[in-house]
C-alpha cells in the first residue's frame, strides 16, 4: 500500500523543516569559523536548490488536489525548471 496523500505532503514539509535546521548550522558555523565563507555559500546554494524544488512539489500537489486531480501525479522538476521560474 503506498503513503497517503497527507502522509507524503507531511513527509516533504518535514524534509523542508530538516533542511532548514542544516541552513541554521551552516550559518552558525561560519560564525563560529568552522567552515570558511566559499564553503557555507556553495553549500546553502546546493541546500537552496533543493529546498526550491521540494516548495514546487508541494505546490504542484496542492495545485492538482485544488484541480480535482491526483496529487500523486506530481513530480520532482528538475533544478534547471525550479531555478528558472520568475519569481
Amino acid at each position: 500500500m503506498g503513503q497517503s496523500k497527507s502522509d507524503a505532503e507531511s513527509a516533504i514539509l518535514g524534509r523542508i523543516g530538516t533542511m532548514v535546521g542544516h541552513e541554521k548550522m551552516l550559518r552558525a558555523q561560519l560564525a563560529e569559523g568552522t567552515i570558511d565563507g566559499h564553503e557555507e555559500h556553495e553549500r546553502l546554494a546546493a541546500l537552496e536548490r533543493e529546498l526550491d524544488q521540494c516548495w514546487d512539489l508541494l505546490r504542484q500537489r496542492r495545485a492538482l488536489k485544488g484541480a480535482g486531480a491526483d496529487p500523486e501525479e506530481a513530480q520532482v522538476r528538475t533544478e534547471g525548471i525550479v531555478e528558472g521560474y520568475l519569481s
